[in-house]
């Protein structure tokens, strides 16, 4: 057993790409053979790489296929993958080239479903009209309106993680044959295609997929998609920030059976997000949830479990919550902010269809439960909170944690038995596509931050030159950390563990066994 561990250890392999290194570009790696635990380790360099792939091998759970970027060490900046005239590998032969950067499946060759792969710290952005590319065939093609910075095309346990997705038309798309996805840490902004409704920073409709940690910003400009749209089975949002979009959050229903027959299809989890519509930006409403097909029986036709989030409109006009797009539609909404800049009477929880059961959550006073003609169930469990400030910290700067004097504070409700133990409320977000550990007295705040008045966010404010990270990650890297620093790590239990005192300016990877 050990000697045959051993033996695939030593048969993992590490391409290094950039300047100086063994292989100048990305296309020079036999991408079409890499095996369980190969990293493909691509290195920051002053100008982009133009180069896009395909990946179409396998790892394994404990030995994954890994893309990993290096960051710049002085700036921290991402290697830039751009498709703007992209080569690429002639080697390589795949389907749907104009539809992405980088393709995850859908080869001829390699010809395998990718299983674990592991894609992280590239910011990836050029692939929409008018930009152009090399084919696996060297002839120059254009990329199609819906093309994305990362195509999933098929795969199982896909992992996107802390990368830029920009300027495409779809930042991030996932087709239906994929499984068990992870997007985290990633900002994702500027895409869209001017004047269409149906290219979104996100796109995906998957069989499992997890979007924790991440920024979603604006949309290019004059482009009105959504921010993230989804149509998958097991679809968990938390601990993100969302901003601009013509909908935060758009989601609806799949053309697969393979997706609305699955059980996880009618349970959908949105949990420690902060959804902020800026002023006056695209569409009143903020989360729809059932479908746009117009073939209602694929609906979801389930429940939206949405709890713990903070929502903050700085619309003029009318804001409404929820469009729940049937009565077949259900959503339990528990231990929320509901702020709006306008007065109380422009926010509605709800537009014209479905059941809304609401308790504990902070509103503004003079709210209303519909704009429109509500031909649907509205339920008050209690505990509603209303106001005319939920007790931001900073409201101007954006910082939604809470002030000592807040009312939400000790005033949420237990979880709905419906989310745990796989849903429970553990984390919450760090500006920006960080997070760290949520503090709990035995009681919830409202909303999507934990009032603790030995916070890090407040430490912080005290002591600008300390850093704090709360991580269950195994190690850390760190980098364009100040000379003559020191880096302490601690056990859960407060026992200094590792401490290195006076750094140079390098990349340091500190494990945490």
């Amino acid at each position: 057993m050990n000697l045959n561990f051993l033996i695939i250890l030593l048969m993992s392999f590490i391409y290094e790409v950039g300047p100086g290194k063994p292989y100048e570009n990305i296309g020079d790696v036999p991408l079409e053979s890499l095996n369980p635990g190969d990293t493909v380790r691509i290195y920051y360099k002053s100008t982009p790489y133009y180069e896009k792939w395909v990946i179409g091998r396998k790892g394994t759970q404990n030995l994954p296929i890994v893309f990993q970027g290096v960051p710049d060490s002085v700036t921290g900046n991402l290697p830039v993958i751009d498709g703007e005239n992209a080569v690429t590998r002639l080697q390589l032969d795949y389907w749907s080239e104009e539809r992405g950067i980088i393709n995850v499946g859908g080869s001829s060759y390699p010809g395998q479903i990718p299983e674990y792969i592991i894609i992280e710290n590239l910011e990836i952005r050029k692939a929409r009209p008018p930009y152009s590319f090399y084919d696996d065939q060297g002839q120059i093609r254009y990329y199609a309106e819906n093309a994305s910075s990362i195509y999933v095309v098929e795969g199982d346990h896909i992992t996107v993680r802390n990368c830029i997705l920009q300027d495409c038309g779809n930042g991030f798309f996932v087709s239906h044959s994929a499984k068990n996805i992870v997007v985290e840490c990633c900002y994702i902004y500027n895409n869209g295609i001017e004047g269409s409704y149906y290219e979104h920073n996100s796109y995906t409709e998957a069989q499992g997929i997890i979007f924790q940690f991440n920024h979603f910003g604006p949309l290019r400009n004059g482009c009105l998609g959504n921010n993230l749209k989804d149509r998958s089975c097991g679809c968990v949002i938390r601990y993100n920030w969302i901003e601009y979009g013509n909908r935060q959050l758009d989601l609806v229903d799949s053309d697969y059976p393979e997706i609305y027959n699955d059980p996880s299809y009618r349970k959908t989890f949105v949990y420690g997000n902060i959804l902020i519509e800026q002023y006056d930006e695209g569409n009143s409403q903020i989360v729809h949830y059932g479908g746009d097909s117009g073939d209602t029986t694929h609906y979801r036709h389930g429940f939206l479990y949405f709890y713990n989030n903070t929502i903050v409109s700085k619309r003029t006009g009318n804001t409404t919550i929820f469009r729940l797009s049937t009565n077949l539609e259900s959503c339990d909404a528990r231990n929320n902010i509901f702020y709006v800049t306008a007065s109380g009477n422009r926010l509605a929880m709800i537009a014209d269809y479905g059941n809304l059961i609401v308790r504990n959550n902070w509103l503004k006073i003079g709210w209303v439960i519909s704009h429109g003609n509500f031909q649907g169930t509205f339920v008050d469990s209690g505990g509603t909170i209303a106001g005319e400030e939920p007790g931001f910290l900073d409201f101007i700067n954006e910082n939604f944690h809470l002030k000592s004097t807040s009312p939400c504070i000790d005033a949420g409700a237990p979880l709905s038995p419906a989310v745990l133990p796989d849903h429970n409320v553990l984390y919450q977000y760090v500006k920006h596509r960080s997070y760290e550990i949520r503090p709990y007295d035995g009681i919830f705040d409202i909303g999507a931050y934990e009032y603790s008045p030995s916070s890090v966010s407040e430490k912080s404010k005290i002591n600008n030159k300390e850093c704090i990270v709360f991580t269950n990650h195994k190690g850390i890297i760190f980098y364009n950390l100040p000379e003559n620093a020191s880096i302490e790590t601690f056990d859960l239990t407060g026992r200094l563990v590792f401490k290195l005192e006076k750094i140079k300016n390098k990349i340091y990877i500190i494990p945490l066994n």
